[in-house]
């Protein structure tokens, strides 16, 4: 398992290909990146990412670990981009390892919706026009967390 927080970017293909050869005994492999977009076409200028990197490690390394055992993965890669992200770019990473696809799809399902929900990440718009704006939670959001809900 890696988690990975960094303002950087990333190769996907380098790092979708690096998982890969580390997931003996899998037969399934999920992948999936989040990118910036511009959800309002011509607003959004880019997207800058804050966190606390003592903090923001330490709960996406809880959070991975939690899908490796609830899932029972052979592997997992979480990589998330803190700073300032232009259009286009690579924000996250997801990658899940499983011997079935169920389990791997519903694990990267899982930590897809956490990112989006609870990590400690703090979302500022910067737009065209020069304003600013701090992203809030969906509804949308929570609800799609609230359905890995343990009874």
């Amino acid at each position: 398992m890696r988690v990975i927080v960094q303002e950087q970017a990333f190769d996907f293909a380098a790092e979708a290909d690096r998982f890969s050869q580390g997931a003996g005994g899998a037969g399934a492999i999920v992948t999936f990146t989040g990118v910036v977009r511009d959800a309002d076409a011509g607003g959004l200028a880019a997207m800058e990412i804050e966190h606390y990197p003592g903090m923001t490690q330490k709960a996406l390394e809880e959070i991975a670990t939690q899908a490796m055992t609830r899932w029972d993965l052979s592997d997992a890669l979480v990589i998330h981009r803190h700073g300032r992200l232009e259009i286009g770019a690579q924000i996250m990473m997801v990658a899940t390892a499983a011997r079935h696809r169920v389990a791997a799809f519903e694990a990267a399902e899982f930590l897809m919706d956490y990112l989006k929900s609870r990590a400690p990440f703090w979302k500022k718009e910067i737009l065209a026009s020069g304003n600013t704006s701090w992203v809030a939670a969906k509804d949308a959001d929570e609800d799609a967390l609230n359905r890995w809900s343990q009874d």
